[in-house]
Formats: structure tokens, C-alpha cells, sequence
């Protein structure tokens, strides 16, 4: 009898410690003698000592920061970019199996593709095309994970570092194009008002009886200036008898 207590009570204890609870976003990567027998999970799981082991793998999504990298340009302009990379895993299996640490080959995966997208773009596209690099990135590093069972879902560039010669040459830069801006304004609109006025004056000419009543109009304006000068303009038909015969 005492010796099948004691077998009864290694029985349970064996069986106690055999026991795992996993979370409901854990999942277990189970090996029986070394060799890879499926994933388990959420819940309670039974793992025999000796005989068997299990891998927990942690399902949600997990923030992975890119530290600053040196990228040049394609218009050869040296600059400091990190990110930040969101991913999770979506085959438990793989992540254990196909790579030993799924975290640090993301991270590097992260950081060399970083530097060759990026390489390929001008100065320009870093500042105003974010969203177009982003979607670039996540595709591409998505592809270079997928056989380790890792899923990227966002990748976001966080800071892009100049240096202070560059950022002066753009503060002269987008200065020049404002100036270039306003000029063309500038120019439109002396443009607009020669129209107009020829217009008006073709207007005029059309209907001599508006022109004497501009002139009028004009009369009327100045005398209510204070001023000791009013010059009065008069019409050339006015004068013209006075010109001689050829008006002259």
C-alpha cells in the first residue's frame, strides 16, 4: 500500500507540473523528442517532461523601433532616417523554426531595406511623398518575413535629420520660390490691367459720349480735393481748330 501511494502522489505530481497555461494570445510551438508536432493553445496544455517542450510565441503585434540610419540620396545628399516597423506573428511554427530570433532578423531586415529604399529616392521625396515610402517599405519588408511566419502591417518614417548646410540651402531655396511666385503674380496681373484698360479704351472709342462723361465724373473728383492746382484737361476736339489744318 504506502508504495502505491507514493507512485499515485509522483503520478499527480508529474502531472501538476506538466501542466501550461497559455494566454489567449499565446500560442505553443510543441516538440515531442526534438521533432516539431503542431501548435497548442489558448488554454490549459499537458507537456510530458523529458519527452516533450513547448515554445511560447506571443501573437499580438509587436513595435518595432528602427534606429537612425546614414542613407544618400539619389541626388547624393546625406541624411539621418528611423522608423518605426509594426508586425505580428501569424504562423507560430515558422517563427520558431525557420529563424532563430524572428524580433532581431526583423530588425536588421528592417534596418538594411530602410537604406536601399530610401537610396533610390531624391531629397524631395523623403519630405513630400511619406505615405508612397511608407506603403514601398511595408511591402517589401512584408515579402522578406512572410516565410518566417511574420506579418509587417505598418511601417511609419519618423525623423529625417539634416544637416545645417543643407537645411540652410533649402531655406534659400523655397525662399527663391516664393520670390519667383510673387513675381509671376506680379507680372499676371499688370498683364490683366493692360487688358483691361485696353478694353475700356476700345470701349470708349466706340461710345465717344461715355468719354465726356469720365471727363465730367474726373471733374467732379477733383473738385473735391483740397488742393491750390486743378488742372483742367480738355478734350482734343476742343482744341483740334487751333492745331492748324492738319490737326497739328
Amino acid at each position: 500500500m504506502p508504495f502505491i501511494f507514493v507512485l499515485i502522489v509522483l503520478l499527480v505530481v508529474l502531472v501538476v507540473s506538466s501542466l501550461r497555461v497559455l494566454n489567449e494570445y499565446e500560442r505553443g510551438v510543441m516538440f515531442s523528442l526534438g521533432r516539431y508536432t503542431g501548435m497548442k493553445g489558448p488554454g490549459v496544455v499537458l507537456v510530458w517532461p523529458i519527452i516533450q517542450q513547448m515554445r511560447k510565441v506571443d501573437l499580438r503585434v509587436i513595435v518595432l523601433n528602427v534606429p537612425k540610419q546614414d542613407v544618400i540620396t539619389r541626388d547624393n545628399v546625406s541624411v539621418k532616417v528611423n522608423a518605426v516597423v509594426y508586425f505580428r506573428i501569424i504562423d507560430a511554427g515558422k517563427a520558431i523554426i525557420q529563424v532563430a530570433n524572428y524580433f532581431d532578423a526583423t530588425s536588421q531586415v528592417a534596418q538594411t531595406t530602410l537604406r536601399s529604399v530610401l537610396g533610390q529616392h531624391e531629397m524631395d521625396d523623403l519630405l513630400s511623398q511619406r505615405d508612397k515610402l511608407n506603403a514601398d517599405l511595408q511591402r517589401i519588408l512584408d515579402q522578406s518575413t512572410e516565410t518566417w511566419g511574420v506579418k509587417v502591417s505598418t511601417v511609419e518614417l519618423k525623423d529625417v535629420d539634416l544637416d545645417e548646410s543643407m537645411i540652410r540651402a533649402m531655406a534659400k531655396q523655397a525662399e527663391a520660390e516664393r520670390t519667383r511666385r510673387a513675381k509671376i503674380i506680379h507680372a499676371e496681373g499688370e498683364s490683366q490691367a493692360a487688358q483691361m484698360l485696353v478694353e475700356a479704351a476700345q470701349s470708349l472709342q466706340r461710345a465717344p459720349s461715355a468719354l465726356q462723361l469720365r471727363y465730367l465724373q474726373t471733374l467732379a473728383d477733383i473738385s473735391h480735393e483740397k488742393t491750390q492746382i486743378i488742372v483742367f484737361p480738355l478734350p482734343l476736339d476742343l482744341i483740334k481748330p487751333f492745331l492748324g489744318p492738319h490737326g497739328e
